[in-house]
């Protein structure tokens, strides 16, 4: 039964409009597409906390009433959770007004075959303003509150998106949007020294948008394309690797960082990609078998005695030559003579036939770590 000033028949109106099966995923679509900040949510997250909201502005007009501290307390929850994601409080604002408007926009539509006047609709309308404006200012609150405790010096910004953003899973699709970096079509990660870092931001820059930072004692980009030719004309050597999506970059910065370690033992420069050194890569990565190497060739060490330095260098700068003895000979200003009585010396008393593929593999390793443990 009706209550006598027609407010029951509001109270309809707004349930039935809620309750409509396409508006939920109307709203969501418009959210997505409006506010580019919160496109990278997942659908689910965007429904739930979009239903929800609307499930207690219901709840206060059938009752007349402002919002209770129960219902606050879940606005600040979200104020909290937004400002953790990084989306500025403006864009959740935004993504707010998208849903009020398509579901009074809808209650317009249908108020007067649903026997609501615009008189009634306005005193709803006017009435919900009123509970949404308190639940906008905690919103806000909160938000700002969280971010206060949160945000990093303007100079670690970047740093602390580009942490998030190799965090992967959703976070990583967050901290994409914030930097204006593409979600779909895949990013590309590089990695230099930090002793690089000015020439490096400087060619990367010019071709935004682009993530640049120091992490973990690296300087780490994020770009939405291969990076130019002007990293390798600035004579810098950084490792590459993608492209993939955000979520999957954690995995893809260990891999630009290997490409780095592989390119800078062989002196090579540029932006090297992980699957242009990828045997080195796998070597390099993997000291645990270095040590083993090592350790089952400790004797041929000790039989090369004094030479055992330069029969490791000779062999290095041949296979790194791509076995051109007149080129490694020039490299270490000997005869080519003598680099290949090291070479053969060395595979006399190791063993390990330098000129066969994997001989060649163990032996560039051999005589890498070799050389790492003189120093």
């Amino acid at each position: 039964m009706d209550a006598p000033d027609g407010w029951t028949a509001v109270i309809d109106l707004i349930e039935r409009v809620v309750g409509e099966e396409d508006l939920l995923p109307s709203v969501i679509a418009g959210v997505r597409t409006t506010v580019r900040e919160v496109a990278a949510l997942p659908p689910s997250d965007i429904a739930g906390h979009t239903r929800a909201l609307l499930a207690a502005a219901t709840r206060a007009l059938a009752a007349r009433r402002g919002p209770t501290e129960a219902e606050l307390s879940f606005v600040e929850e979200l104020g909290v959770t937004r400002a953790r994601q990084g989306i500025p409080i403006e864009a959740v604002l935004a993504a707010v007004h998208v849903a009020e408007r398509a579901i009074w926009a809808r209650a317009r539509e249908i108020a007067r075959a649903e026997g609501v006047g615009p008189d009634r609709l306005l005193d709803a309308r006017e009435l919900y303003d009123d509970w949404a404006e308190t639940v906008r200012s905690r919103l806000i609150t909160s938000h700002r509150a969280t971010r206060a405790g949160a945000d990093p010096l303007p100079g670690d910004r970047d740093a602390a998106i580009l942490r998030r953003l190799l965090q992967g899973g959703s976070a990583a699709a967050l901290a994409a949007a914030e930097a204006g970096l593409p979600a779909t079509g895949g990013l590309w990660v590089l990695a230099a020294q930090p002793g690089a870092a000015v020439p490096v931001e400087r060619a990367l820059r010019e071709h935004p948008p682009v993530l640049c930072a120091i992490v973990n004692d690296l300087l780490v980009g994020v770009l939405p394309r291969a990076p130019s030719r002007a990293v390798a004309a600035a004579g810098i050597t950084a490792g590459l690797a993608g492209p993939a999506e955000p979520e999957e970059l954690a995995p893809v910065r260990r891999l630009a960082a290997a490409a780095l370690a592989a390119a800078e033992s062989t002196g090579r420069t540029g932006a090297v990609h992980i699957a242009d050194v990828a045997p080195l890569a796998a070597l390099t990565e993997r000291p645990d078998l270095a040590a083993v190497l090592l350790d089952r060739h400790r004797p041929s060490w000790a039989a090369l005695g004094s030479g055992a330095e330069p029969v490791a260098r000779a062999v290095l700068a041949w296979l790194e030559s791509d076995r051109d003895v007149t080129a490694a000979a020039g490299t270490l200003f000997v005869h080519p003579n003598t680099v290949r009585n090291r070479i053969q010396r060395f595979a006399e008393v190791t063993g390990i036939d330098p000129f066969s593929t994997f001989g060649a593999m163990n032996g560039w390793w051999l005589c890498r770590t070799w050389l790492k443990e003189a120093t």
